[in-house]
């Protein structure tokens, strides 16, 4: 399975947890999805090193989701407890729906309020996530984090 995929017209797309033999697809997803989304941003990790981290770490150790269509994965989420850690669409998945859907399963699964950082180079995740009621509630100047790109932080709660 890989997460280059010829984009059929209208594929069922499935919202499914990760299992081991999706780890390289998914390590695909994210490093396509990083590197057209933040293209100003330096990945302090190898893509070897992402992969292993996600194959040793992630797939096994967290909450990890995956968008599947036509046996392809082409999108992942990530929580860890009340924050969505990770979210990422295969750059040709990009304004389907899917993250929209990430982001309705996410709110279930933590009804109480989520929270989660972008960059804050990435408009376009703002808005995504302001969209699904999100406001931004700290900015840092990237000190705390291993890109040390300034970032911001968001929160979602049901009845704020």
């Amino acid at each position: 399975m890989t997460a280059t995929a010829v984009v059929p017209e209208h594929p069922e797309v499935t919202l499914r947890r990760a299992v081991a033999a999706d780890a390289e697809a998914v390590a695909e997803v994210y490093l396509r999805s990083y590197d057209a989304a933040l293209p100003t941003v330096v990945r302090p990790h190898t893509d070897d090193a992402v992969r292993a981290y996600i194959r040793d770490v992630v797939v096994p150790g967290r909450e990890t989701w995956v968008a599947e269509a036509d046996g392809a994965v082409v999108g992942l989420m990530v929580l860890a407890d009340e924050e969505i850690s990770q979210l990422y669409l295969h750059p040709d998945w990009r304004g389907r729906g899917i993250g929209d859907r990430f982001v309705a399963l996410a709110k279930e699964r933590a009804p109480r309020g989520l929270s989660l950082w972008t960059f804050q180079v990435n408009e376009p995740a703002h808005r995504f996530y302001e969209r699904h009621g999100f406001r931004a509630v700290e900015h840092t100047d990237g000190s705390g984090n291993e890109e040390r790109e300034p970032d911001v932080r968001y929160e979602w709660r049901p009845f704020s």
